[in-house]
Parts: structure tokens; sequence; C-alpha cells
């Protein structure tokens, strides 16, 4: 891929990692005012009084404004959650990776380069990409009488190399976002949770007989906004520690395949 193509590639999936978040915003604001302010929440149909028992729409619409922000880091995490999952199943391909370089193993010790690259045309993963790449250089070596043993060993290794640093980064994409959603959420909800406070200790301090009513807002926003935060936060490790895993799985799985096909070419040299 060119650095052109892959620029504008790169620009792409910022346009759409931007619109994700502008989106998610967009339908937790509509889904905080229509849905959890309804009035049919609420005592009296008055979203400003009392959320109705047990009525857990009500309950967060009064964690206030802050809410929806909280609802956005929780939407967007969904989202990429899903695209990550759609992503890293195409680049794990077809069948089990286990026994797809089991199967090029195999074929490597009987030489069957060829019928190699062709399994790796059908299992179509991010392996099978590096893997054929290698093979296509494996094959141009063995046909090669100018250079040295080391330096073709070389030159595989390079060929390794390079397919894998293509498709590393499409798996590893949009990893940040979990990372940075698992310490947002938690910071936005404590400003929401110090908010609710501050409106809490300004009703219990007012002369006479405190304000109920203002003093269980701003309960319900502190509580509310705490346990979004951490809500958001927890999911986004979650995620952020399972595709980390699979990711690392991944990559080693081409590192094993790479270094048995380098270990192969090695020995063939020396027939």
């Amino acid at each position: 891929m060119s650095k052109k193509g892959s620029s504008f590639k790169e620009t792409l999936q910022n346009i759409f990692s931007a619109s994700v978040i502008v989106i998610a915003f967009i339908v937790s604001y509509l889904l905080f005012v229509n849905v959890m302010g309804n009035p049919v929440n609420f005592e009296g149909g008055n979203p400003k009084g009392h959320a109705l028992q047990g009525n857990y729409l009500g309950i967060i619409y009064k964690g206030g404004y802050i809410v929806p922000i909280l609802m956005t880091c929780v939407l967007t995490l969904i989202i990429f959650v899903i695209e990550r999952l759609i992503t890293l199943s195409r680049a794990k391909g077809k069948g089990r990776l286990n026994e797809f370089v089991a199967k090029l193993q195999n074929l490597l010790e009987q030489d069957k380069i060829e019928e190699a690259m062709e399994a790796c045309d059908k299992q179509k993963g991010s392996l099978a990409n590096v893997m054929k790449a290698g093979l296509s250089r494996y094959r141009d070596l063995q046909k090669d009488p100018d250079l040295e043993k080391d330096q073709k060993i070389l030159s595989i290794q390079k060929a390794f190399e390079e397919a894998t640093a293509l498709e590393l980064p499409m798996l590893s994409k949009n990893m940040v976002i979990f990372s940075t959603l698992a310490s947002v959420s938690v910071l936005i909800g404590l400003i929401g949770t110090v908010l609710g406070m501050i409106r809490a200790f300004a009703a219990l301090a007012q002369s006479g007989a405190p304000d109920a009513l203002a003093l269980s807002q701003g309960i319900s926003e502190a509580l509310v906004n705490t346990a979004f935060g951490i809500t958001g936060s927890t999911l986004s490790i979650l995620a952020f520690n399972f595709f980390t895993t699979t990711i690392d799985s991944y990559t080693f799985k081409i590192d094993e395949a790479g270094f048995s096909l380098t270990q192969n070419f090695a020995a063939s040299l020396k027939k």
C-alpha cells in the first residue's frame, strides 16, 4: 500500500471515529430528554419532581446533564466493541489458526509452496496475508543463484517484517479508544458526583428547614453519575484486556509461522 493510500485510509478512520462519537452523543441526549425525561416517569408528571418508586429511567434522569455525556461514553464503547469484533473476526480468517499453521508447516516440509499459497488465499486472514508474502519471497529466493545463504535468510525475514507491519495497524486500530474511555468515564462521573454533592450541601445549608427536594436531587445526581462512570470504566477495561489478549494471540501465531518458514527455508539451503 502506498503512503498516499495509507494516509487517505487513516483520514477516513479518523472521520469515522469522530462521527461515531458525535452520533453517540446525539442519540444519548435524545434518549435522556425524551425517554428518561418523559413525564410519565415522575410523580405528578413533573420531571423536576421525584421519580416514581422503582422507575430507573426517572432515577437516571435525576443525574443531571452529565448523564448524556456518560451515556455517550458507554454507547461509543459498545459501537467500537462491535467494530473490533468484526475486524478481528476478518483478521482471523476461516477456520482455526492452529490447524492452519500446522497445515502450512506440513506443506512446507514437502516443499509444496504453491499449495501453501493457495491455502493462504482460502484462509483470507492476517496470518494468511503475511504467510503468502513470505511464501512468495521463499519461492523467488529458491530460484536466485546470486545471493548468499545469509542474504537469502535476511531477505525472507524482511519480507515477513514488511508484511506484518502492514497487518498490525489493522489489528490494533482504535484500541486507544478503550484505554481513553476507561479513564475518562471515571473522571466525568466524578465531575457529576461533585456537582451533585454541591447541590446536596447547598440544600442543607439553607436557613430554616433544608430543601428536601433539592437535597434528594443532589444525592441522586451524585450517585447516578458515580454508577455510570464506574460502569463505563469497568466495561472499557474489560474490552481493552480482551482485545489486547486476542491481538497478542494473533501476533504470536504470525511470529510462530514466520519463524517456522524461515527455519524451513534455511534447512532447505543446506540440502
